[in-house]
């Protein structure tokens, strides 16, 4: 075999060792590494050096250098070499010196180890991928009198386009890299800075309504009207609001409209003098002037009586009042957030409610949405009671069974939040194991499991309502299987399809 082909042979075997190197991984310092060694060994080089421009800074950067064991100083290393590797990735054009001794930019005197050149070609080209120049591959080799280098040139730019991929590839996952670490510190930057009233549990868009109500009025002296059903947190919201104002170091004062007799109720909230009924046997201050300086929350409204209305509408235009007994005037710098259940719309067409009251009440509405409108949270919820109420009682509950959660989920919740916690309390009591179960829950939501026929007695719907939650744990614990559930209950495999059917219990769900 001539030695054209011999150099053919190796030419190819070098390539299909870099590709072979490229398609095993994408780091691109183990591919430049073990390439310039494959090229050190099947070209014979002294050395061999890839030149990489760093995108940011525009600089070069050598990345790998692989080299013989007798190499010295690398020709692109030194101040002159570095000046050519410029020029050709400025110009994307291959450079050739025959002798680098001999060249007159490393004559001695400009450039360092010149002596160490001797004898010595150097060969660059451009590693280029499309239009845009990415770096250079450069080679030192024993120069020889009369040498043709346009073979190697050849060999030289296909390699530099194998390369060219892997830095192309590089670069694509970099970028994409710091796009998605610039979209994770985006997106953490809004978690930290996404307000959440710490006091409140839930995640639903419905709740993050509120959340973002509270967020844009809390830091204002603006009169809050909350609406919703009783049960769902009213006064939790309006705690968050005065945490969240300017007067949180203040008082927080709660009234409870409907809780306070016609007849003490103007008394409450602004006071009265010694004398100016039986039993006042001394001045007291009321709910506004406590409030001073803070928040008074005035909890179902909708109860005032008309006269009571009135007087509050003159508080809330000229922040002045009365106690009762007394003809002096007092005033006050109170926030006011109100709240009812009570449709306030209705009572003013029944005139059980002042219009003018209203339109000063309701400045800024937030409605509460009730637990049906927000099933999303109900595990939240659930969980944090557990927690609380377990840690009160000092029980080690961990979870919910899973039959407890079916009855949960499907249950309408009238009471809405308070109804949970109460139920949840409970059950905590109740519990004597680590999980509450299904059975631990109040009888109304045990009712309202669809998959129970309707009895006509307690004990056949709690005898149901346990059997299925029996049934539905061992299929969990046994991922599914009928036959292993049925040996656990202690029945046969065809009373557990039966049981299966009859609750209507999809055992799919319960399949790894």
């Amino acid at each position: 075999m001539d030695v054209g082909a011999c150099r053919v042979i190796r030419d190819l075997t070098l390539l299909f060792e870099i590709s072979q190197t490229l398609e095993e991984s994408l780091d691109l310092r183990h591919i430049l590494r073990q390439a310039l060694k494959q090229m050190v060994r099947s070209m014979t080089l002294r050395r061999g050096a890839v030149t990489i421009v760093n995108r940011a800074t525009q600089e070069l950067a050598v990345e790998e250098v692989g080299e013989t064991a007798v190499s010295g100083q690398g020709v692109s290393s030194g101040p002159r070499g570095r000046e050519l590797l410029q020029w050709v990735i400025d110009t994307g054009k291959p450079l050739t010196i025959a002798n680098v001794a001999a060249d007159e930019r490393f004559a001695k005197g400009q450039e360092p180890h010149a002596a160490a050149f001797a004898a010595l070609s150097f060969l660059c080209v451009p590693i280029r991928s499309g239009q845009r120049i990415l770096g250079t591959l450069s080679v030192e080799r024993a120069s020889s009198l009369g040498e043709n280098f346009d073979r190697d040139l050849r060999m030289l730019a296909i390699i530099a386009s194998v390369i060219a991929q892997a830095v192309s590839l590089r670069q694509l996952a970099e970028e994409r890299i710091a796009e998605l670490r610039d979209e994770n510190d985006r997106l953490q930057e809004q978690i930290h800075n996404h307000y959440k009233p710490g006091n409140m549990v839930g995640s639903s868009s419905a709740m993050q309504s509120v959340y973002n109500h509270i967020e844009h009025v809390s830091n204002s002296k603006t009169t809050v009207l909350i609406r919703g059903e009783s049960g769902v947190g009213k006064e939790l919201v309006a705690h968050a609001l005065h945490c969240g104002s300017p007067r949180h170091a203040k008082a927080f004062v709660k009234v409870n409209c409907a809780a306070l007799p016609e007849s003490i109720v103007e008394s409450e909230l602004f006071g009265h003098e010694k004398g100016a009924f039986t039993g006042a046997i001394a001045m007291r201050k009321g709910r506004f002037e406590l409030a001073d300086g803070g928040t008074l929350f005035l909890d179902e409204i909708g109860d005032l009586t008309p006269a009571t209305q009135v007087k509050l509408l003159r508080v809330l235009q000229e922040h002045e009042f009365e106690r009762v007994g007394s003809q002096t005037t007092q005033r006050c710098d109170v926030r006011v957030i109100a709240a009812t259940s009570r449709d306030l719309e209705r009572l003013m067409e029944e005139g059980a409610f002042r219009a003018d009251l209203y339109y000063r009440l309701n400045v800024f509405p937030i409605y509460v949405p009730p637990l049906r409108e927000r099933k999303s949270d109900m595990l939240l919820l659930a969980d944090y009671f557990v927690e609380k109420y377990s840690k009160e009682n000092s029980k080690g509950i961990l979870r919910i069974s899973t039959a407890a959660i079916d009855l949960m989920m499907m249950y309408h919740w009238p009471g809405n939040v308070r109804e949970l916690q109460n139920c949840i309390e409970r059950a905590v009591l109740l519990c004597q194991g680590d999980a509450i179960q299904a059975h631990h829950l109040p009888p109304t939501l045990q009712a309202a499991d669809p998959s129970e026929k309707p009895s006509s007695g307690t004990l056949e719907t709690a005898v149901a309502a346990l059997e299925h939650e029996m049934i539905v744990a061992a299929l969990k614990e046994t991922h599914g299987n009928m036959a292993a559930a049925a040996r656990q209950l202690g029945v046969s495999e065809r009373i557990m399809g039966l049981r299966v059917k009859r609750y209507g219990v999809g055992i799919d769900r319960f399949k790894m």
